[in-house]
C-alpha cells in the first residue's frame, strides 16, 4: 500500500473511532512521505471541522424529528401516588390512615388543528435543509483544500524559480570572477554580481517562508493536528503540479447550472417551505383539540379498611380550545408569517448572490486563462533572450548589466508564469463550486 493510501485509511479509522476532541490528546495519523491533492480531498471530509459540525446539525434535526413526529403516536403515562393521614383526617374522608393509587393512562390525539402535521413536514423539510447545509458546507470546505493545496504547489514552483536564478547568479558571479583573475573584467563587474547574487537569496528565503505557511493553511483545512513530537517537524512531499490546460464554460451554462445545483438556495428553498408550515403550526392554536383518553386505575384505603382496593378501566374524549388568550395566539402567527418573508427575502438575496458569484468567477476564470496564454510566450522570449545576451557578453557586444537585468527579466517572467497557472486552477475550482458542481474526487 502506498503511502498517500495508507495516510488515509489510518485517518479514516481514527475518524470511525470518533475523531478529534477539542483540548483533548487524540491519536492522528503520521505525517505521509507523499500527499496529493485526491487524498487531501479526502481526508478533509473525514476530518474537516466545519464539515463535522454540520453532521451534527443533521442529529440535531433528526431529533427534532423525532420529538415532533411522536406527537402522531400514543403516548401512556403511568403515575402514582401514596398519602398517610393524621387521625383527624382518618376519621374523615377518606375513612383510612393510607391512602394510595396506581394508573395507567393512553392519549392520542384525534385532531389538532393541523398542528402535528405542519409540525412533522416543518421538522422533516429542517433536516432536508440541513443535509443540503452539510452539502454547502463539504463543497466550501473542499474549495479551501484544493486552493489550500495550489497554494503550497505554488509556494514550492517560486522556490523552484528563485533557486534557478540563484543558480544562474552565481554562474555569472563565477564568470566575472574567472575575467577578473584573468584582467579582462574589473573589480567592479565583480562585486555587482556579488551584489545581485545576494539580493537573490532575499526572495528565496521569503518562498520558503511561504511554503511553510501555506502547508499549516492546509493543514487547518484538513483538520489535520500533530501533536506528537515525531510529527512535529516531518513535511510531506507534495505531489502534483500546477498545470494550465484550456477550459471554456459558456456563462449562460454556468448561470443556469447555478440555479439548478446550488445547495445553498435548495436549503433556502426547503426553508420558505418550513416556513409555511409553520404558519399553519400557529394558525393551529385557534382551534379546538381533541384527544382519545383511555386507562385503569388501581386505588387502596378509600375505604374503612386499607385492605379492600378498587381498580378498573376508563375511556373517554378529552378537548381543549382557547377561546381568549390575550391575542398571543395573534402574535405568534404574525410572528411566523414574518419569518416566512424574511425567508423568501433570504431566497431572493441568495439567488441574486449565486448570480454574482458566478459571473465574478467566470470573469477571474477568463482573465486567468489570457493571462496563462500570455506568460508561455513570455517565459520563451525571456529564456532567448538571455541566451542572446549572454552571447553577445562573451562576444564582448553587450555588457554584464545587459545579462543581469535580462536574468531578472527571466525570473519575473517564470514567476509571473506559476503565478497565472495558480489563478487559472483556483479560478477554474471557483467557478465550478460556483456553479454548484461536485468535487472531482468526491461522488455524487
Amino acid at each position: 500500500m502506498n503511502p498517500a493510501r495508507r495516510f488515509l485509511l489510518l485517518a479514516s479509522l481514527v475518524a470511525a473511532a470518533g475523531g478529534l476532541l477539542h483540548g483533548a490528546q487524540a491519536l492522528q495519523p503520521p505525517v505521509p512521505d507523499q500527499l496529493d491533492l485526491k487524498t487531501s480531498v479526502g481526508f478533509a471530509i473525514e476530518n474537516n471541522f466545519a464539515i463535522r459540525q454540520a453532521r451534527e446539525r443533521i442529529r440535531q434535526q433528526d431529533g427534532v424529528l423525532l420529538e415532533v413526529s411522536a406527537r402522531r403516536i400514543p403516548s401512556v403515562v403511568a403515575a402514582g401516588s401514596v398519602q398517610g393521614n393524621s387521625d383527624v383526617l382518618s376519621q374523615s374522608f377518606p375513612a383510612s390512615d393510607r391512602f394510595w393509587n396506581l394508573s395507567v393512562t393512553a392519549t392520542q390525539s384525534l385532531y389538532s388543528g393541523g398542528a402535528v402535521s405542519s409540525g412533522v413536514a416543518s421538522a422533516r423539510l429542517g433536516r432536508e435543509a440541513a443535509l443540503l447545509d452539510l452539502k454547502s458546507v463539504i463543497q466550501d470546505s473542499i474549495l479551501n483544500v484544493r486552493v489550500a493545496f495550489f497554494r503550497v504547489l505554488l509556494a514550492g514552483e517560486k522556490i523552484k524559480v528563485q533557486e534557478q536564478n540563484v543558480t544562474l547568479l552565481q554562474s555569472e558571479l563565477k564568470n566575472a570572477t574567472d575575467r577578473f583573475d584573468a584582467g579582462t573584467a574589473s573589480s567592479f563587474e565583480k562585486t555587482r554580481a556579488e551584489v545581485a547574487l545576494a539580493n537573490a537569496r532575499v526572495p528565496l528565503i521569503t518562498a520558503n517562508n511561504e511554503r511553510r505557511l501555506a502547508i499549516e493553511a492546509l493543514r487547518q483545512q484538513l483538520g489535520f493536528t500533530t501533536n506528537g513530537p515525531e510529527n512535529l517537524r516531518r513535511i510531506p512531499s507534495f505531489l502534483g503540479a500546477l498545470e494550465y490546460r484550456p477550459t471554456d464554460i459558456e456563462l449562460s451554462t454556468a448561470l443556469d447550472t447555478s440555479r439548478a445545483r446550488r445547495p445553498e438556495l435548495q436549503r433556502l428553498e426547503k426553508l420558505v417551505e418550513a416556513g409555511g408550515s409553520a404558519v399553519t403550526a400557529a394558525q393551529a392554536a385557534l382551534k379546538p383539540t381533541l384527544d382519545l383518553v383511555g386507562g385503569w386505575q388501581l386505588r387502596k384505603g378509600a375505604s374503612n379498611s386499607f385492605g379492600d382496593s378498587e381498580n378498573g378501566t376508563y375511556i373517554g374524549l378529552q378537548s381543549r380550545w382557547n377561546v381568549f388568550d390575550g391575542r398571543a395566539t395573534t402574535a405568534r402567527i404574525s410572528q411566523t408569517r414574518s419569518g416566512l418573508e424574511q425567508s423568501r427575502l433570504r431566497l431572493t438575496e441568495g439567488q441574486l448572490a449565486v448570480e454574482v458569484q458566478v459571473r465574478s468567477a467566470h470573469s477571474a476564470l477568463q482573465e486567468a486563462r489570457e493571462l496563462a496564454e500570455a506568460s508561455q510566450k513570455v517565459v520563451e522570449q525571456a529564456q532567448e533572450a538571455l541566451r542572446l545576451a549572454n552571447v553577445r557578453y562573451d562576444a564582448g557586444t553587450a555588457t554584464q548589466l545587459d545579462v543581469l537585468q535580462t536574468n531578472v527579466e527571466l525570473t519575473t517572467a517564470r514567476t509571473n508564469q506559476i503565478q497565472a497557472y495558480y489563478a487559472f486552477n483556483v479560478a477554474l475550482a471557483q467557478l465550478r463550486a460556483a456553479m454548484g458542481l461536485p468535487d472531482e474526487f468526491i461522488a455524487e
